[in-house]
């Protein structure tokens, strides 16, 4: 009974310990498969990181890239030109040519190709007229210039003429005023009044520069 009991209890301790064994086993065997997917995993994130690291790299180079630059190249003209100034004649090989004349031919010029009726009149007259001269001096009810102007006309009456005063900027003031008044008289105060208040602000045009020059060697100032 004795044998039996040690030979039963022997194989308690044997199986305990076989189990024992396999479970150590077992155990190591788990912690190395996980060991491989936790690298993996570890892997994958890296490389995701990476991934999303150059998709905004790429982003932020495609925004600098679409981003507009200033175009030093482009400012063919100067701020002046772009509004169209009437004495601009440096800054750009544009009005290199007419360097060699004044401002105020240039100006006379571009002035009679925008608004004269016969844009190739044989001479081109021009008159400087103070501010508080009468607008037709041969009516005593005329109202008088508030500002300094130029009359530009043609040796013909069909040649027109064009009446203004330049602003410095691309702009002229034109006064709807003939060369030669016509009509009764006296016309009375109101009449030249609303010539005076209907006067018409004109941009300029920067015009032809062979055309300007040829209208310029036609200039007689008075």
């Amino acid at each position: 009974m004795k044998k039996v009991t040690k030979f039963f209890c022997f194989n308690i301790s044997l199986a305990l310990f076989v189990l024992l064994l396999f479970g150590c086993s077992t155990t190591t065997k788990n912690k190395e498969a996980k060991t491989p997917a936790s690298s993996e995993n570890a892997s994958t994130s890296q490389s995701e990181k990476t991934t999303i690291d150059t998709a905004k790299s790429s982003s932020v180079n495609k925004e600098e890239v679409s981003k507009p630059t200033a175009d030093k190249s482009s400012t063919a003209y100067s701020k002046e030109e772009k509004n169209g100034a009437l004495n601009n004649t440096s800054g750009n090989n544009r009005d290199h040519v007419l360097s060699g004349y004044s401002v105020e031919e240039i100006e006379y010029a571009r002035v009679w190709l925008e608004l004269g009726t016969n844009k190739e009149p044989d001479e081109l007259n021009v008159r400087h007229i103070p501010a508080g001269e009468p607008l037709n001096p041969d009516d005593s009810t005329s109202a008088s210039y508030p500002e300094a102007v130029t009359q530009l006309a043609g040796s013909r009456l069909v040649d027109g003429s064009v009446t203004y005063s330049n602003y410095g900027n691309g702009t002229i003031k034109v006064y709807n005023v003939p060369l030669r008044w016509d009509g009764s008289y006296p016309a009375g105060e109101m009449f030249y009044k609303n010539i005076i208040e209907h006067a018409k602000i004109v941009r300029i045009d920067l015009g032809d520069n062979n055309k300007i020059i040829k209208l310029i060697s036609k200039i007689n100032t008075h």
